[in-house]
């Protein structure tokens, strides 16, 4: 007989959990820049919201909201960007991504911010209602990504269809 298996728990990350944070980012690019983005962002304190998804006390996901300025002919807009996300390769095709970031655009959504921005990969993240960030004047300032270049407005209306440039925070550069 198999042991019954606990449901996924997915909540804020904690201090006790930066090491598996790490290995879940190394494990899932193959890599260790994304671990270190993440590293650098907590030590500048540039995290909006980081959660992990939770199996059988087991750290198995990972996503992680920073802020993200956009910048429109002068004035300055602020918006969330998604970046990373993660899941154990062993985990993958569970569902767990979807969970993650489902719950992250709530919690967002919940404390009041306005859009959330995202590099990737362009059949995924329509799923949770991300749309070509052209639609709403968003460029990236890295050209040549602008099919895989989204946003989401968490409050409708928040970003409009002015021109403007994304720009993300000095730590994605860095790593």
């Amino acid at each position: 007989m198999l042991a019954p298996v606990s449901p996924l728990l997915v909540r804020p990350e904690l201090p006790a959990d930066i090491a598996a944070v790490r290995n879940v980012n190394e494990c899932a690019f193959g890599r260790p820049e994304e671990a270190s983005l993440v590293d650098a962002l907590r030590r500048s304190g540039a995290i909006t919201l980081s959660l992990v998804a939770e199996q059988d006390g087991h750290v198995v996901g990972h996503v992680l909201f920073s802020p993200v300025e956009i910048d429109r002919d002068g004035s300055r807009e602020i918006a969330q960007g998604l970046a990373p996300m993660a899941v154990l390769p062993a985990w993958h095709r569970k569902g767990i991504g979807s969970v993650l970031i489902r719950e992250g655009l709530e919690r967002l959504r919940g404390a009041g911010h306005g859009a959330v921005v995202v590099l990737g990969h362009p059949a995924y993240y329509p799923r949770f209602g991300f749309e070509p960030a052209a639609r709403f004047g968003l460029r990236w300032e890295v050209p040549g990504h602008d099919e895989a270049f989204m946003a989401l407005e968490l409050r409708p209306g928040c970003l409009g269809t002015r021109p403007g440039v994304v720009r993300y925070r000095p730590e994605f550069g860095a790593v």
